[in-house]
């Protein structure tokens, strides 16, 4: 099982980037995925969600900016990001887990982590 994620890099305010995650040795479309961060000194939290019948779920803090989606034929899982702030600045992972429904709290619950990707937001 690996997830690989891609996509990140730095950027300034207001700018944008599409996060990718690229899945492996499991069936796609039997697991939810989340993208979570972590950001120097903060806690981690997961930022958006799609469970495996496509429902999403986003952070109140990146409604609007951020939207995840899925090409399960590819078995990838991306992460649009717009209207970045210095606040987005982070180590961005996608996780699975088996079932149905995702969520952005009970994070022990995914059972497989890629590696992350860096995120850095500059004025």
């Amino acid at each position: 099982v690996q997830l690989v994620e891609s996509g990140g890099g730095s950027v300034q305010t207001g700018g944008s980037l599409r996060l990718s995650c690229l899945t492996s040795g499991f069936t796609a479309h039997n697991h939810a995925i989340v993208w979570v961060r972590q950001g120097p000194g903060k806690e981690r939290e997961g930022v958006s969600c799609i469970s495996s019948a496509g429902k999403t779920i986003d952070r109140g803090s990146v409604k609007g900016r951020f939207t995840i989606s899925r090409d399960s034929a590819k078995n990838l899982v991306y992460l649009q990001m717009n209207n970045l702030t210095v606040e987005d600045t982070a180590v961005y992972q996608c996780a699975a887990k088996a079932g149905w429904l995702c969520t952005l709290d009970r994070l022990n619950q995914y059972e497989h982590w890629g590696r992350g990707t860096q995120v850095t937001v500059s004025d």
